[in-house]
């Protein structure tokens, strides 16, 4: 497996593997993505629920499009879900994977540990799990940030029935996703 570079990168984007994608985000070995207007937050309740990951159960949540308020304000401790405003196609010989940009992490935001993509993963915009780490500080998010980048890795070519246009849940998902069944 290769991790793909500047003139490989500006092909995938070409193939629209990843779109849309401005040239200036397209560096070395890494492609920005932007956050979008969505997140999903947790709701407090004061019943007995929990999170049961084997039964695929959600947390009680709430949708909130960010773009009404043109930012959210991230509470320290917080956990959401966002999104990716960029699209991804992947073919069955490119995976792919999330790295938070350094600056946001600089700041106390934290990407949680879901950041692969299979091959095969496409129609779908990129969910986000994502962590202010600060005490007492908010992290505020604007749609539209640059993120995070992604690296692609090129590799042979995966069997159709073993790819996650196949397998995979989250296929043709154009905002964020909580857990699906």
């Amino acid at each position: 497996m290769s991790l793909l570079s500047y003139t490989e990168l500006c092909e995938l984007v070409a193939q629209g593997v990843i779109e849309p994608v401005e040239h200036d985000c397209i560096n070395a070995s890494s492609i920005d993505i932007h956050l979008g207007n969505e997140i999903i937050t947790e709701r407090y309740t004061d019943t007995g629920v929990f999170v049961d990951p084997k039964k695929r159960t959600n947390f009680p949540q709430v949708l909130i499009d960010i773009s009404k308020a043109g930012h959210y304000d991230m509470r320290p401790g917080e956990f959401i879900l966002a999104h990716s405003i960029e699209l991804f196609n992947l073919p069955n010989n490119i995976s792919a994977e999330f790295r938070l940009k350094s600056s946001g992490a600089r700041s106390g935001l934290n990407n949680l540990f879901a950041c692969h993509c299979d091959a095969g993963w496409h129609g779908s915009t990129l969910t986000l799990e994502l962590h202010n780490c600060l005490r007492w500080t908010d992290i505020r998010l604007t749609p539209g940030m640059a993120i995070g980048q992604m690296l692609f890795h090129a590799h042979t070519p995966v069997p159709d029935d073993r790819s996650y246009a196949a397998r995979g849940r989250y296929l043709n998902d154009k905002s964020v996703q909580s857990v699906k069944l």
